[in-house]
């Protein structure tokens, strides 16, 4: 006779939060931080087409680490649920609040119910008419939330890269100075040598709230070379005929 096989709740519940953090420190880190204009958005991510930064709604952002396939599905749900509020009730009834909310429910649920949680982390953010009303929430796997305050990591190597962040981080910087302290908080490698990260290989985004409605704005390479003073290489001038 076989004894049924037993695992205590303490130790399912590790097992899976283990699994969900292996699944997401293997993601490249996404750097979000205040500035003077609002709050941007950094990765490192060389794909124009799936991103990891996203527009929810007029003033509020999407941003996730870990399985992309998994927060691509959060994403989208998140655009139905604010365009569906907006509808019902007004555009204003919108918020990064009531988002991080559902997202928590979601997450919590599929943590303690599903055989495999989801190997995501996300931050909602909604950018508002002053610093002091700006709200950025950062969402774990198990449907955890924190109200952070001005900046975030999130992937591998978050509390090395936090730490950096922390350090150089000031409130009310522009954003040429938290574009650049993004890009290399991104390139910092812990046990190596730091790398120097390339507009190309940058997805970059901003909620910026000096524009009427609709906040975000991505931030294409050339912008990007411009921010991050990137000197272009001159082609050399021809030899002069003798």
């Amino acid at each position: 006779m076989t004894m049924p096989f037993y695992v205590s709740p303490e130790q399912l519940m590790k097992d899976r939060a283990d699994y969900a953090r292996k699944g997401i420190a293997r993601g490249r880190s996404v750097v979000v931080l205040a500035y003077d204009d609002g709050i941007a958005f950094a990765t490192e991510n060389p794909s124009r087409a799936l991103h990891k930064i996203s527009e929810i709604y007029d003033r509020i952002a999407f941003a996730a680490v870990g399985k992309y396939n998994e927060f691509e599905n959060l994403r989208v749900a998140g655009v139905r649920y604010a365009d569906l509020r907006g509808y019902s009730y007004d555009r204003t009834d919108v918020s990064a609040r009531a988002l991080a909310n559902a997202y928590a429910q979601t997450l919590g649920t599929v943590f303690t119910t599903e055989s495999k949680p989801l190997e995501v982390e996300l931050v909602v953010a909604e950018v508002g008419r002053t610093a002091d009303e700006d709200q950025i929430y950062r969402l774990s796997y198990d449907g955890s939330v924190a109200d952070e305050r001005g900046t975030v990591v999130m992937g591998g190597q978050a509390e090395a890269l936090s730490e950096r962040v922390a350090a150089d981080w000031r409130p009310g910087m522009p954003l040429a100075e938290a574009v650049q302290l993004a890009v290399r908080v991104l390139g910092t490698q812990p046990g190596g040598e730091d790398r120097v990260l390339e507009p190309a290989q940058l997805e970059v985004a901003v909620l910026d709230r000096t524009r009427p409605r609709r906040a975000f704005r991505r931030l294409a390479a050339p912008q990007l070379v411009d921010l991050l003073g990137v000197a272009t290489e001159q082609p050399a001038d021809p030899p002069s005929a003798s």
